[in-house]
């Protein structure tokens, strides 16, 4: 079994470095930390008594796997879900926030044990995520992988400026969905045809 700093590791490579899309609302971005990140962690890189851009510039990856495992691993109690679904539901904490967990708290209230849609890890949400997991064992991590891969589609269906992470100039599968599918069982990744016809209506 991979440890959190290999997963966090394994992130940080998918994430890639710099990069300040403006249509990106998280902004500015190296190895996926964000500015508004940095400043909330209080974290002056360049000890220039401001946190900015440079800020960002200056990140190494060693800095942002310290961030990711410490911040988006362990404070939010992530290590305390079934072990199964522990590194997607990282992955997408660092992408999407507190909507990774969301998103699990939605697919388990589904499938009939409830959990807060509060995108917090409490007493609640870890029982509901181990009795998901003893019901659909060896299937939950899947279903929890789908579910992202659903929510990014969704967002692209609501935000235009969104649909180029999830969909390709040529068409294939964006940079959103073929991640979601690195935690999906290849017997549930969506074909070439299924997803055009899922981003048809994208014009």
């Amino acid at each position: 079994m991979k440890t959190v700093e290999q997963i966090a590791a394994e992130i940080v490579a998918r994430e890639g470095g710099y990069v300040n899309d403006p249509d990106d609302p998280g902004g500015a971005t190296n190895y996926g930390v964000t500015l508004a990140t940095l400043q909330r962690l209080g974290i002056d890189r360049t000890g220039d008594g401001r946190i900015d851009v440079a800020d960002i510039r200056a990140l190494t990856r060693a800095d942002a796997q310290r961030i990711f495992v410490e911040h988006y691993f362990r404070k939010p109690r992530l290590a305390e879900l079934p072990i199964p679904i522990q590194a997607s539901v990282f992955d997408m904490y660092v992408n999407a926030g507190t909507n990774a967990v969301k998103i699990l708290q939605r697919l388990c209230t589904r499938m009939g044990f409830a959990a807060s849609d509060d995108g917090l890890i409490g007493p609640r949400t870890i029982l509901a995520a181990q009795q998901a997991e003893a019901a659909a064992q060896g299937y939950f991590a899947d279903a929890y992988g789908i579910a992202r891969r659903n929510y990014y589609y969704a967002l692209g269906d609501a935000r235009p400026a969104s649909r180029k992470y999830a969909r390709t100039r040529a068409g294939g599968k964006g940079g959103w969905i073929t991640r979601a599918e690195e935690f999906i069982s290849a017997r549930y990744h969506l074909s070439a045809a299924q997803h055009r016809e899922r981003t048809a209506a994208w014009g």
